[in-house]
């Protein structure tokens, strides 16, 4: 029963992941590997187990993803992503363009 719960958020965490990149385009595996690895080092060394280390890891991959893809968002303040282009909010009104 335990092996098949950690299968079981281990599938869920890659498809949380995967799902992410979607959002701008941009991969985020970067920081997911960076997290999950972050998390389980101090999962392993807290927790004194292999478990500990596991349930580390993908805590730290979730967080890692999330931090990458606020990281992401971040560097383009203003803009949306529309296939595969970031693009300016604005509207044309009174003969000319208004950015916000």
């Amino acid at each position: 029963m335990k092996r098949l719960l950690l299968v079981a958020v281990a599938a869920l965490s890659l498809n949380t992941a995967a799902q992410a990149d979607e959002c701008s385009g941009r991969s985020h595996t970067r920081g997911t590997v960076a997290g999950a690895a972050g998390g389980a080092l101090i999962g392993g060394l807290a927790g004194h187990s292999a478990s500990a280390a596991v349930a580390g890891g993908v805590i730290g991959g979730l967080a890692g993803n999330a931090i990458a893809r606020h990281n992401d968002w971040a560097s383009h303040p203003g803009r949306y992503y529309y296939r595969g282009r970031y693009y300016n909010h604005r509207r044309y009104y009174d003969g000319r363009y208004h950015y916000w």
